[in-house]
Formats: structure tokens, sequence, C-alpha cells
């Protein structure tokens, strides 16, 4: 299983609609509309990378209102 944070800017006034509408998407365990440089934090997970890489390509870039994602996959060191 491979998890990973999203951290998502968003077009004004547009946080709360893309936090909801991506908490919908099956794999985001959590979205939350947050302050400070980004404006959209999900959690998401997957079975393999490039699943997860599909997710964050194929559907959470898909909505509306979204101007750029940084996915940052969880590492146990």
């Amino acid at each position: 299983m491979v998890q990973a944070y999203i951290l998502i800017q968003t077009e004004v006034g547009k946080a709360s609609t893309v936090a909801e509408v991506i908490g919908k998407i099956p794999g985001v365990t959590q979205a939350e509309d947050v302050t400070g440089p980004y404006d959209v934090i999900v959690r998401a997970q997957a079975d393999t990378v490039d699943e997860l890489g599909h997710m964050v390509v194929a559907k959470v870039q898909q909505v509306d209102g979204i101007t750029r994602t940084l996915t940052c996959p969880v590492v146990h060191l």
C-alpha cells in the first residue's frame, strides 16, 4: 500500500468545493481545506505508485478549480 499527501493550490474561493469533490474520489481517505501556501491537503492511498500517479493525474487534477498539485509519498525510514 502506498500512501501520499497531495498539496493543492486552487483558484480563489474554490478550496472548499475542491476539497468536497476530491473527498469523494476512491482512494482518497481525507481532504481538508486549509490556510497557508496550499488551499487543500489530501491524504490518499493506492496499491502501487503507478495507481497513485494515475489517481492524481486522471482524477484529482481534473477537478475544476485546481491550479497546481504537489504529491508527497509517505516513507517509513
